[in-house]
């Protein structure tokens, strides 16, 4: 009997993605106090494409795969950062998480993607790629996908590191994830969008994927499915509690808004735009 996925999803807290970010005072990060704050649009993928999985292997679910899938024994979301991020991770639940693990690094500012965040124990993705593969190790993971990166600090770093850490398989910006069996594995298949086509990469679990925006849909979480999250089990953890070091090793020298657009000109012609572009050194 071939073993069953143990997925974990790593989320992170966000500001939410129809607000537009300000500069702080002291201009060394985007300000976040009294800001709205949700799940990292890339993580939401993540969840939605494990519950579809899970679905995909249940023979009661509408979406039932007509060909062999792996039956998923459990989906963990994990998030590292202040208090407030477990209402992210409530959310995960109510969208299909089994559980989740809260790790506690203090603050409220943004910090490392991969689910992770904070101010003074902000972790980069090195840091948060260390903590999942802690993780892993700890709650005997299988199958890690995650959100191609954050949109807070758009580092795409975070499942890169962790795959080379674990010594894993990788695959990026999934747009598809297949399943095919081979004796009593698994092969997992994943086709990403590249300049001029698609690229499709397999390899055998266990593995790191990371999504991109067309893999899915993520549904919203329903009302009975949001009571139902109050009563899943959430547990907080500290970065000691998996010996992990969150020191920075980098520092934020300054941080600026992009300078307003200049308005455009017009041209009366041909000639005058192809004079107008050789004048700023277009062409």
């Amino acid at each position: 009997m071939s073993t069953p996925l143990k997925i974990l999803v790593p989320v992170k807290r966000v500001i939410d993605y129809a607000i537009k970010p300000r500069v702080n005072s002291a201009r060394t990060a985007v300000e976040t106090a009294n800001v709205k704050h949700s799940m990292n649009p890339f993580d939401e993928l993540s969840i939605e494409a494990a519950v579809r999985l899970r679905e995909a292997s249940d023979p009661t679910s509408k979406r039932k795969s007509p060909t062999p899938t792996p039956t998923v024994s459990d989906i963990l979301a994990l998030s590292a950062g202040p208090a407030k991020c477990v209402d992210v991770l409530r959310t995960a639940m109510a969208m299909g998480a089994d559980r989740a693990i809260h790790v506690d690094v203090g603050g409220e500012k943004g910090g490392g993607e991969g689910g992770a965040e904070g101010e003074q124990g902000e972790l980069e993705p090195l840091g948060v790629a260390k903590l999942l593969k802690k993780v892993v190790e700890v709650e005997d993971r299988n199958f890690v996908i995650l959100g191609k990166q954050s949109i807070d600090d758009d580092s795409n770093q975070t499942g890169q590191m962790l795959a080379g850490l674990l010594g894993w398989s990788q695959a990026t910006q999934a747009s598809e994830i297949e399943f095919e069996q081979k004796g009593d594995g698994w092969m997992c298949q994943v086709t990403k969008e590249v300049d001029g086509g698609v690229e499709t990469v397999k390899a055998p679990l266990p593995m790191v994927v990371t999504t991109d925006l067309r893999l899915n849909e993520p549904r919203y979480a329903s009302l009975p499915n949001i009571m139902k999250a109050k009563k899943k089990k959430l547990e907080k953890k500290t970065l000691g509690d998996y010996g992990v070091d969150g020191s920075r090793r980098l520092r934020v020298v300054k941080v600026e808004e992009p300078p307003p657009r200049k308005g455009g000109g017009k041209v009366e012609d041909v000639d005058g735009m192809i004079s107008k572009l050789k004048e700023l050194g277009a062409i």
